[in-house]
């Protein structure tokens, strides 16, 4: 196990987890340990799903309901625009 070491916590707030941990009968370590691991976990489980590029425009194509042959349509003309682009030289770049 390793250590923590928090510096400058407020008299007010480890007053709070001191009474916190009498009320459920820990130690003011352990009551520290568990609010952290909550938050942690609450921190976790909020985070929103990041989707990919394909997967955010497949996501607007189902709500319109045209997934199938417009969204087809769609992609290749992105991906023909994408391949002309690659490799076009920069304007001014030295």
């Amino acid at each position: 196990m390793s250590d923590l070491l928090i510096r400058n916590i407020s008299e007010a707030m480890k007053r709070d987890i001191a009474d916190a941990a009498q009320r459920s009968g820990h130690s003011l370590s352990d009551e520290a340990k568990e609010l952290l691991r909550d938050a942690l976990k609450r921190k976790n489980e909020a985070k929103p799903e990041t989707l990919s590029a394909y997967e955010a425009i497949r996501a607007a194509f189902v709500n319109e309901n045209a997934v199938d042959d417009e969204f087809a349509a769609v992609m290749e003309e992105i991906e023909a625009a994408r391949k002309k682009d690659f490799g076009r030289p920069f304007e001014d770049f030295e």
